[in-house]
């Protein structure tokens, strides 16, 4: 088995597992219409959505604290935000805040883009 046949076979393993029970599986084969598949593919969405957490003080000033840390030690951070109902990590080296507008201002790692995050949105922010 080549090595990308057997990546699938391992999503595929995977997407069984995560899908034990028939759940939403049993309405596809009504997704004949692609208004219903669209329709059905929302749904499915919606379902992974979650609610935007709720920081404690201690939890926000302990990110203020780390975000501060950040901007003098230019080192890499993991920053973990709520964007549309799910939560994303990234990583990056923040340049600076923008306390009028709201908006923490990073280098991303990956792509070395330069990025901004609404403060309100930020769930954690750690050392990398």
């Amino acid at each position: 088995m080549n090595e990308d046949r057997f990546s699938q076979y391992l999503e595929h393993i995977a997407e069984q597992a995560r899908h034990s029970c028939r759940g939403m599986r049993k309405w596809k084969p009504f997704a004949s219409m692609p208004e219903q598949y669209a329709g059905l593919n929302h749904v499915m969405e919606d379902l992974h959505k979650v609610e935007r957490p709720l920081l404690t003080a201690d939890q926000q000033e302990q990110i203020n604290y780390t975000i501060n840390q950040a901007i003098h030690s230019k080192k890499s951070v993991q920053i973990t935000y709520y964007k549309d109902g799910h939560i994303v990590t990234g990583l990056g080296v923040i340049t600076h805040v923008n306390y009028h507008q709201q908006l923490l201002y990073y280098i991303d790692d990956v792509f070395e883009l330069n990025c901004n995050l609404p403060l309100n949105s930020i769930v954690d922010v750690r050392f990398n």
